[in-house]
Protein backbone atom coordinates (compact mmCIF):
# COMPACT_ATOMS: atom_id res chain seq x y z
CA UNK A 1 0.00 0.00 0.00
CA UNK A 2 1.68 3.29 -0.74
CA UNK A 3 2.78 5.58 1.61
CA UNK A 4 0.62 8.05 1.46
CA UNK A 5 -2.43 6.54 2.71
CA UNK A 6 -1.11 6.13 5.63
CA UNK A 7 -2.36 8.15 8.85
CA UNK A 8 -0.27 10.78 9.82
CA UNK A 9 0.53 9.69 13.85
CA UNK A 10 -0.95 12.09 16.09
CA UNK A 11 1.72 14.03 18.34
CA UNK A 12 3.04 12.58 21.64
CA UNK A 13 2.68 14.98 24.57
CA UNK A 14 5.56 14.13 27.29
CA UNK A 15 4.60 10.85 28.78
CA UNK A 16 3.58 9.20 26.26
CA UNK A 17 4.85 7.09 23.40
CA UNK A 18 3.85 6.71 19.56
CA UNK A 19 2.62 3.68 18.38
CA UNK A 20 4.29 4.52 15.14
CA UNK A 21 7.65 4.35 16.48
CA UNK A 22 7.49 0.40 17.18
CA UNK A 23 8.79 -1.84 15.04
CA UNK A 24 7.68 -4.26 12.27
CA UNK A 25 7.94 -7.17 12.86
CA UNK A 26 6.87 -6.52 16.77
CA UNK A 27 9.37 -6.82 19.32
CA UNK A 28 8.63 -8.58 22.67
CA UNK A 29 9.36 -6.26 25.72
CA UNK A 30 9.48 -6.64 29.31
CA UNK A 31 7.49 -4.60 31.71
CA UNK A 32 7.41 -4.13 35.56
CA UNK A 33 4.33 -2.34 35.34
CA UNK A 34 1.07 -3.50 37.31
CA UNK A 35 -0.80 -5.80 35.06
CA UNK A 36 -4.27 -6.71 36.55
CA UNK A 37 -7.57 -8.13 34.89
CA UNK A 38 -11.36 -8.79 36.77
CA UNK A 39 -13.64 -10.98 34.97
CA UNK A 40 -17.23 -11.55 36.82
CA UNK A 41 -15.99 -9.90 39.86
CA UNK A 42 -12.69 -12.24 40.32
CA UNK A 43 -9.18 -11.16 39.98
CA UNK A 44 -7.93 -13.69 37.38
CA UNK A 45 -4.69 -12.43 37.07
CA UNK A 46 -2.17 -9.89 38.66
CA UNK A 47 1.34 -9.77 37.66
CA UNK A 48 4.70 -7.48 37.35
CA UNK A 49 5.87 -9.57 34.90
CA UNK A 50 4.49 -8.82 31.90
CA UNK A 51 5.61 -8.72 28.50
CA UNK A 52 4.60 -5.94 25.64
CA UNK A 53 4.15 -7.30 22.15
CA UNK A 54 4.80 -3.96 20.14
CA UNK A 55 3.79 -3.55 16.89
CA UNK A 56 3.77 -0.30 14.66
CA UNK A 57 0.16 1.20 14.89
CA UNK A 58 -1.08 -1.44 17.35
CA UNK A 59 -1.37 -0.63 21.10
CA UNK A 60 0.92 -2.69 23.25
CA UNK A 61 -0.77 -6.56 23.81
CA UNK A 62 0.06 -7.46 27.40
CA UNK A 63 1.01 -11.41 27.64
CA UNK A 64 1.10 -12.60 31.47
CA UNK A 65 3.12 -15.32 33.07
CA UNK A 66 0.86 -18.24 33.78
CA UNK A 67 2.18 -18.62 37.21
CA UNK A 68 -0.18 -14.98 37.52
CA UNK A 69 -3.04 -16.17 35.98
CA UNK A 70 -5.59 -17.92 37.93
CA UNK A 71 -5.35 -20.68 34.79
CA UNK A 72 -8.65 -22.44 36.30
CA UNK A 73 -10.58 -19.93 34.85
CA UNK A 74 -9.14 -20.81 31.33
CA UNK A 75 -10.96 -23.77 28.90
CA UNK A 76 -8.96 -24.45 25.71
CA UNK A 77 -12.16 -23.90 23.26
CA UNK A 78 -10.36 -25.58 20.34
CA UNK A 79 -9.83 -22.57 18.05
CA UNK A 80 -6.48 -21.71 16.73
CA UNK A 81 -5.08 -18.04 14.99
CA UNK A 82 -2.06 -17.97 13.06
CA UNK A 83 0.27 -14.55 13.04
CA UNK A 84 2.65 -14.31 10.80
CA UNK A 85 5.21 -13.26 13.51
CA UNK A 86 4.52 -15.17 15.80
CA UNK A 87 2.79 -18.80 14.67
CA UNK A 88 -0.23 -20.56 16.35
CA UNK A 89 -2.11 -19.52 18.94
CA UNK A 90 -4.52 -21.44 21.02
CA UNK A 91 -7.62 -19.65 22.32
CA UNK A 92 -9.28 -20.15 26.03
CA UNK A 93 -12.72 -19.17 26.97
CA UNK A 94 -12.97 -17.18 30.41
CA UNK A 95 -14.98 -18.79 32.76
CA UNK A 96 -16.33 -17.71 36.45
CA UNK A 97 -19.19 -18.67 38.11
CA UNK A 98 -22.25 -18.27 35.40
CA UNK A 99 -20.17 -16.47 32.79
CA UNK A 100 -17.93 -16.77 29.66
CA UNK A 101 -16.07 -14.95 27.73
CA UNK A 102 -15.70 -16.92 24.78
CA UNK A 103 -12.25 -16.56 22.90
CA UNK A 104 -11.30 -14.13 25.08
CA UNK A 105 -8.09 -15.22 25.75
CA UNK A 106 -5.15 -16.90 23.83
CA UNK A 107 -1.22 -18.05 24.11
CA UNK A 108 1.35 -19.38 22.02
CA UNK A 109 2.48 -22.71 23.84
CA UNK A 110 5.44 -23.03 20.81
CA UNK A 111 6.17 -19.64 19.35
CA UNK A 112 8.38 -18.57 16.21
CA UNK A 113 11.91 -17.83 16.27
CA UNK A 114 12.28 -14.54 18.25
CA UNK A 115 9.25 -14.95 20.60
CA UNK A 116 9.99 -17.40 22.64
CA UNK A 117 10.07 -14.72 25.66
CA UNK A 118 5.82 -14.98 25.62
CA UNK A 119 5.94 -19.02 25.48
CA UNK A 120 2.78 -19.85 27.09
CA UNK A 121 2.05 -16.45 28.48
CA UNK A 122 -1.53 -15.44 27.87
CA UNK A 123 -3.29 -12.65 26.33
CA UNK A 124 -6.52 -11.35 27.39
CA UNK A 125 -8.88 -9.48 24.76
CA UNK A 126 -9.73 -6.44 26.98
CA UNK A 127 -13.07 -5.92 26.13
CA UNK A 128 -15.16 -8.79 27.23
CA UNK A 129 -13.14 -8.76 30.43
CA UNK A 130 -14.90 -6.38 33.79
CA UNK A 131 -11.14 -4.84 33.91
CA UNK A 132 -7.86 -4.75 32.58
CA UNK A 133 -5.64 -2.14 34.26
CA UNK A 134 -2.36 -1.37 33.76
CA UNK A 135 -0.66 0.23 37.23
CA UNK A 136 -4.64 1.34 38.31
CA UNK A 137 -5.32 2.70 34.56
CA UNK A 138 -8.18 0.88 33.33
CA UNK A 139 -7.38 0.14 29.37
CA UNK A 140 -9.45 1.04 26.88
CA UNK A 141 -9.91 -2.18 23.82
CA UNK A 142 -8.16 -1.73 20.57
CA UNK A 143 -10.46 -0.65 18.26
CA UNK A 144 -11.28 -3.93 15.68
CA UNK A 145 -12.70 -7.68 16.87
CA UNK A 146 -9.95 -8.83 15.86
CA UNK A 147 -6.88 -7.07 17.90
CA UNK A 148 -5.79 -7.95 21.64
CA UNK A 149 -4.23 -4.26 21.99
CA UNK A 150 -5.02 -2.49 25.10
CA UNK A 151 -4.98 1.60 24.33
CA UNK A 152 -3.72 3.16 27.87
CA UNK A 153 -2.69 7.18 28.39
CA UNK A 154 0.36 6.88 27.81
CA UNK A 155 0.33 6.27 24.04
CA UNK A 156 -0.18 8.42 21.00
CA UNK A 157 -2.33 6.73 17.66
CA UNK A 158 -4.08 6.78 15.69
CA UNK A 159 -4.60 2.86 15.90
CA UNK A 160 -4.91 -0.46 13.70
CA UNK A 161 -8.51 -1.54 13.92
CA UNK A 162 -10.19 2.34 13.35
CA UNK A 163 -12.15 2.09 10.49
CA UNK A 164 -10.08 2.43 7.47
CA UNK A 165 -6.94 1.26 8.67
CA UNK A 166 -7.25 -2.72 6.73
CA UNK A 167 -4.02 -1.47 4.76
CA UNK A 168 -1.70 0.68 7.60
Amino acid sequence: MPRSTWPTPDPAVPGQESVWSYPRPPRCEASSRLVEIIFNGVGIAETRRAIRVLETSHPPTWYLPPDDVLVEHLVRNGHQTFCEFKGVAISYDVVVGDRVAAGAAWCYPDPAAGYESIARFIAFYPAPMDACTVDGEPAVPQPGAYYGGWITADLAGPFKGEPGSEGW
